[in-house]
């Protein structure tokens, strides 16, 4: 006759062999499963792709980026909008936490290279950095898995993209830089400027006003009294970024679309606006805001506050076809920024992609995989060797003070 206290000891015995057994059982699962189990690959311990180099190339006012791999796949990116004398070096510094890594975790690189220093991150030198990184990132992953990368995004939710410049859609700027308040010679110097498009693109076309911070406030107040509310598609960078209470005061004034965001970097940046209700239309700069992986975000925060993208782009063609795959896959857009014939930005003769423009201003689906851009290493290999120069830009007002531009 068994006791209650050896009844106990009898189940404590069948339950750890029980557990043993379970156990054992877990373990052959887990062994069987290996490559199979997601939970267990979180490192991609399957996969032996890593980042194994870095090449950097300077030609005018940018910095290609080369990220080479084991597997003989490489990647392309540029660094724009900051001075290459410091960007170049800051890359390859960088470069010292992408050695070794699986180039296909993007989001984790992402933070890797954003959060790797308290001090400087968020700043226009890191972020521009690590969206040429980025870009290089998406590349290599789209030639991977052999498809454009608006595909790894979700998939393309229109068949074209509206661009200007074209015949149908222009904007204009602002043909100088301005006092704190107008005369009517500067007021009329802007608005002829406005007709004069609005003429050249017929009633059904679009006309942006890039006021490019050189207007300020009580001078664009000014302008914006003197057109129609619907002459202009949206008025472009209304103010210094900075100080969200001078945007509150311009769209409590200004009856026309408000746009800007091509100096502002990622979603914490751009929130403010959104939640402040103060812009009507966002544009990142995918160059400027921390590359495809940034921007994509930035479109979906924008799409909660139902505010469509009309996104700034003077890039070479990997910063072009980079913003044309964000837009691509995203919901809210209105028209993008796109300069392929060299306009001051795009250098001729290093990359080439492959693009159609249709009659209506429309551009096809930028191609791939990856990309889908051609470099021309040999050309830019030259032209990297050639004496590179870089000089910081600047505007005065009539009395000689610092101006915005």
């Amino acid at each position: 006759m068994s006791t209650p206290s050896s009844n106990s000891l009898l189940g404590r015995r069948e339950f750890l062999t029980a557990a043993s057994t379970t156990a054992a059982a877990w373990a052959l699962l887990q062994d069987a499963a290996g490559a199979e189990n997601p939970a267990a690959n979180v490192t991609d311990k399957t996969s032996t792709i890593r980042i194994t180099g870095l090449r950097t190339y300077w030609v005018g006012p940018i910095v290609f980026l080369r990220v080479e791999t084991n597997h003989g796949v490489v990647g392309w990116g540029e660094v724009k909008g900051v001075d290459p004398r410091v960007s170049k070096p800051l890359a390859e510094s960088l470069f010292e936490l992408l050695i070794g890594e699986n180039p296909t975790r993007i989001e984790h690189l992402w933070q890797k290279l954003y959060r790797a220093h308290r001090d400087i991150r968020g700043g226009a030198f890191l972020v521009h950095t690590l969206a040429g990184f980025d870009m290089a990132l998406w590349d290599i992953t789209g030639k991977l898995w052999g498809v454009p990368v608006y595909r790894m995004l979700g998939g393309p939710t229109r068949d074209r993209i509206r661009v200007y410049h074209t015949a149908k859609a222009v904007k204009v700027p602002p043909h100088g830089v301005y006092e704190h308040s107008g005369t009517p010679a500067d007021i009329d110097r802007m608005v002829n400027a406005i007709k004069a498009a609005r003429e050249k693109v017929g009633p059904d076309g679009a006309v942006m006003f890039d006021a490019h911070s050189a207007v300020p406030p009580a001078t664009l107040i000014q302008l914006a009294a003197a057109i129609k509310p619907y002459d202009v598609l949206f008025i472009e960078e209304p103010a210094v970024p900075g100080n969200i209470e001078v945007f509150k005061r311009l769209k409590q004034s200004i009856n026309i679309p408000l746009a800007t965001g091509e100096r502002d970097r990622t979603i914490w940046e751009f929130v403010a606006y959104l939640h402040e209700r103060c812009i009507d239309i966002v544009q990142p700069d995918c160059c400027h805001t921390g590359g495809i992986t940034s921007m994509k975000k930035i479109a979906t925060l924008a799409e909660a506050y139902h505010v469509p993208l009309a996104p700034h782009c003077t890039a070479n063609f990997l910063g072009i076809a980079a913003s044309l795959h964000v837009t691509a896959s995203i919901p809210l857009f209105l028209i993008h920024e796109f300069y392929p014939d060299n306009h001051g930005f795009n250098l001729k003769g290093i990359t080439r992609m492959d693009f159609e423009v249709d009659k209506d201003g429309y551009v096809s689906l930028p191609p791939g995989p990856g990309l889908g851009v051609e470099v021309d290493e040999k050309f830019l290999e030259t032209a990297a060797k050639q004496p590179q120069t870089y000089k910081w830009p600047g505007a005065k007002l009539r009395d000689g003070s610092v101006a915005d531009y």
